[in-house]
């Protein structure tokens, strides 16, 4: 727990958080009137960014490994406990201060001044969010806590020589600490009075199980996932018999001791809590939980919209995306009701692949096929391309249960891991093909490749931008490329583009289920039905996603109301340009800056309008 200078120290913290927001980024950082003396700086603004940058990477060995760094913290984790947390948050208030103080905000460049924007935006996102860090679920079945750290291993962690080898021994230890601290914090959060939602622990306990067996933790057929990886990686290496047997015997008392120990304790305190918690609802049950949703929407959306406001959004786009369905309804002869349509949709054999390893195979081979063909006239649309490579995988079947139907990681900071484009295909009947076409560019190309993998390529920049996350920007602009796609001339048949429309509403529908969980107070079973009458998804792919929306508040709404506003500001750009409107530079305004908030690309835009104006 923290001392009482360190609780009033976050309170202190806290309660400057929005305002600082709001008067710092939005309206730009002006000096101090008593400054009346111009302060000459030691050292040139990004300079700084970027030895703060790597200061707080010095704090994450997992970030590192994401970033493809190895440093002599390759065997280490992150420190998970809440104290860091605050400790981050002070060091950024400080580091804030101390720029306001040195710099002036005006005689910066136009590039210099979106990165102290960025940089306030992202400290004071910060320090509003502390407040809430006992709401947030310490694990459930939708975030990957867990899954996340075996990933970090089997797809992250290299092993190039001895030394790698010890630290992926260390680290399959040290995860003994990991899951005792999550113990700890469920713990904590359960007596605050903070639980996931019932239906989360089932999956969680079985992902939980599935991760800390097989040989040599127990007497299974099978291997462990980490040990078969662990001796699959050595087996690379030019090592001798002795030294082989010697790493192969460590890592088999790590996964036994202190690895299995670990996961015990974790299995033990979810099955407590399993055993408490018997409702399914909204964090407006949570301490503060109306208050809580408010800066989950604020997190996820940087836009100054209620949940009403929201609600409503989310019931017209509903009701437009619905019409656009009936059209196609016209087009391909289908006479009958919107909703006997869905269930053609949902029924129709073509409408999947095999659920057989050759089906599975035959997705990849199509949605390796669909990236090509971006790649084949990407000039028409862009002026920049990424130079990371791009590839198509299965998600790996043991961590199949605790992620979402695809989903795509980032290159390796120097580009030589590739970006990969993960689809899950454990169940093929909820894999429809119509849909997964623009899933496909969503995940890939023209989506989040082109925007994640070219903002760590760009130049000239701190390092901090290339790497920052804002979700409405992130998802807005890939749920946008699935209608770029189709502009772009992509899908194959009227069904594909209803796949396009079926994504469409699906994101539509997540603003009114959302709001309607967290602020309307509805149920699982009241949200389901929604779900259900208004998509013609399946009934297991509106399960996951209404109990992803319970345990992940306010996360959803970026995907929606991101691509809303990115379309709102090509349409700007068109009738501000006319025929001097070039779709590559305007997509070279909304991503070639990396990730922004939504507020900050719409001043992006304009200045891009401006420009060319001139």
């Amino acid at each position: 727990m923290c001392s009482h200078s360190r609780v009033l120290r976050m309170n202190s913290l806290i309660s400057t958080g929005f305002t600082l927001l709001v008067s710092l980024v939005f309206l730009g950082c002006q000096p101090a009137a008593e400054q009346q003396v111009e302060q000459e700086p030691t050292k040139d603004i990004d300079q700084v960014f970027d030895e703060i940058y790597e200061r707080e990477l010095a704090f994450s060995p997992i970030r590192q490994s994401h970033l493809g760094r190895k440093t002599d913290q390759l065997g280490e984790w992150d420190d998970f406990a809440d104290e860091r947390r605050l400790e981050r948050v002070e060091r950024a208030q400080a580091d804030v201060e101390r720029l306001r103080s040195d710099y002036d905000y005006d005689a910066l460049t136009e590039q210099q001044q979106l990165s102290f924007d960025l940089f306030v935006f992202d400290a004071e996102r910060e320090a509003a969010n502390l407040e809430f860090h006992r709401n947030a679920y310490v694990v459930d079945q939708f975030n990957g806590q867990l899954s996340g750290l075996l990933t970090v291993l089997q797809n992250v962690h290299p092993i190039e020589s001895m030394q790698d080898a010890k630290d992926y021994i260390s680290r399959i230890e040290g995860l003994e600490t990991v899951l005792n601290q999550f113990t700890a914090n469920l713990k904590d959060r359960a007596e605050y009075g903070v639980i996931a939602p019932a239906f989360s622990f089932p999956a969680v306990i079985a992902d939980a199980r599935s991760m800390s067996s097989g040989a040599p933790i127990d007497d299974a057929a099978e291997d462990n996932a980490l040990f078969n990886d662990f001796r699959s990686k050595i087996d690379e290496l030019e090592l001798d018999t002795a030294d082989r047997d010697d790493l192969l015997m460590r890592a088999s008392a790590a996964l036994r001791g202190p690895f299995a120990s670990g996961f015990r304790g974790l299995i033990a305190e979810l099955e407590r809590l399993q055993a408490i918690q018997q409702d399914n609802r909204g964090v407006w049950t949570l301490p503060n939980g109306e208050a809580y949703y408010r800066n989950r929407i604020w997190h996820h959306t940087a836009l100054d919209l209620s949940a009403e406001d929201i609600h409503s959004i989310g019931l017209s786009e509903v009701e437009r995306i619905h019409g656009e369905m009936r059209g196609i309804m016209a087009e391909v002869g289908f006479d009958g009701t919107l909703r006997e349509f869905f269930d053609a949709i949902r029924d129709d054999p073509d409408n999947y692949f095999e659920d057989s390893d050759a089906g599975r195979e035959q997705f990849l081979e199509e949605a390796r096929r669909q990236v090509a063909e971006i790649y084949g006239i990407v000039g028409d649309y862009f002026h920049r391309v990424p130079k990371a490579e791009l590839e198509v995988r299965r998600v790996e079947p043991w961590r199949e249960n605790s992620t979402s139907i695809a989903f795509y990681n980032r290159p390796s900071e120097d580009g030589t891991r590739p970006g990969i484009y993960y689809a899950n295909l454990a169940d093929m009947s909820s894999v429809q093909r119509y849909v997964f076409a623009a899933i496909t560019y969503h995940e890939s190309a023209p989506g989040h490749h082109f925007q994640l993998a070219l903002a760590q390529e760009l130049e000239g920049l701190p390092t901090f931008r290339k790497f920052t996350s804002y979700g409405a920007f992130i998802e807005g602009w890939a749920l946008y490329s699935e209608q770029l796609a189709h502009e772009m001339g992509f899908y194959e048949n009227p069904y594909h583009n209803f796949g396009r429309l079926q994504n469409e509403l699906w994101r539509a529908v997540r603003l009114v289920l959302d709001t309607g969980i967290h602020a309307e107070q509805w149920t699982r079973e009241q949200s389901i039905e929604y779900f259900r009458e208004n998509t013609p998804l399946s009934e297991g792919d509106i399960v996951t996603e209404v109990e992803r929306f319970f345990v992940n508040p306010g996360q959803a709404l970026g995907y929606k109301l991101g691509m809303m506003k990115i379309l709102e500001l090509r349409e700007r750009a068109k009738n501000a340009l006319g025929d001097g409107y070039d779709i590559r530079d305007f997509h070279d305004a909304v991503i070639g800056a990396g990730s922004i908030p939504l507020g900050i690309l719409e001043q992006q835009v304009e200045r891009y309008i401006a420009a060319e104006m001139e």
